[in-house]
């Protein structure tokens, strides 16, 4: 992580953000109001058919403490985890770091971003062809996802900043989301993703062995590189 930020080349840390049922439901935090003035809300939290969830999607830039959350509508997939960091490459990194080669995500072991997710690989392989970055991932082990800065220092704080209000809309969650700030200079862009990332998408052993996927000598399961071009066979040394 420091040779990259040393370098000006971008490190992320990213994860799903538990989702939230969207309507006038009781919120975590706290909020000032009038006296004998308490917002009403509904005693029962089942979705609402036509509102649903909202699913925040989160990347932290390390270096800058600026954070990358997406809001989707459908399905914690590998592909909605993939289309968000390539939204924020998009939107963000490519105009924050115009001289990147590389790109460095640290993720959890599980989840739509685990290792073991086939989609997972072939996203991000896709937008290191669309990109031309080298994208090197290192998971948390098992077990210590709450390791992941994406967590204590993003995530912790947007649940902060509901401050008990209800997240009656995909807007309302999205506004809450984008005012978050800190005392240490976190800013966040906040945004929807109406797409559709349907479930149960097979990613076959010929489709994953042609990512150019290079394993680390430390745990190669966990930490791997992958790059635009052609496959490398030689294992690539953790720093």
């Amino acid at each position: 992580m420091t040779a990259h930020v040393k370098t000006r080349q971008p490190v992320i840390s990213c994860d799903t953000k538990k989702k939230e049922t969207i309507g006038n439901l009781e919120n975590s935090g706290g909020e000032w109001r009038p006296k004998g003035d308490p917002r009403p809300v509904e005693v029962q939290d089942f979705a609402d058919p036509e509102e649903g969830k909202g699913i925040p999607c989160g990347i932290l830039d390390l270096a800058a403490n600026q954070g990358f959350v997406v809001v989707g509508d459908d399905h914690d997939t590998a592909e909605f985890a993939t289309a968000t960091i390539g939204r924020w490459w998009g939107k963000v990194g490519q105009v924050a770091y115009p001289e990147a080669k590389r790109l460095l995500i640290t993720a959890d072991a599980g989840g739509s971003n685990g290792y073991r997710v086939r989609a997972w690989k072939t996203g991000l392989a896709a937008l290191a062809a669309r990109s031309g970055l080298v994208i090197t991932v290192c998971h948390f082990p098992p077990g210590t996802s709450k390791w992941n800065k994406v967590e204590h220092r993003l995530f912790s704080a947007i649940t902060s900043n509901w401050r008990g209000q209800p997240l009656v809309s995909h807007e309302v969650m999205v506004n809450l989301i984008a005012g978050t700030t800190t005392r240490t200079g976190l800013t966040v862009h906040a945004e929807r993703d109406t797409g559709y990332y349907p479930t149960g998408v097979k990613i076959t052993k010929a489709e994953l062995s042609a990512v150019p996927l290079t394993g680390h000598s430390f745990h190669a399961e966990w930490n791997y590189t992958i790059g635009p071009g052609p496959k490398n066979p030689k294992p690539v040394a953790t720093r």
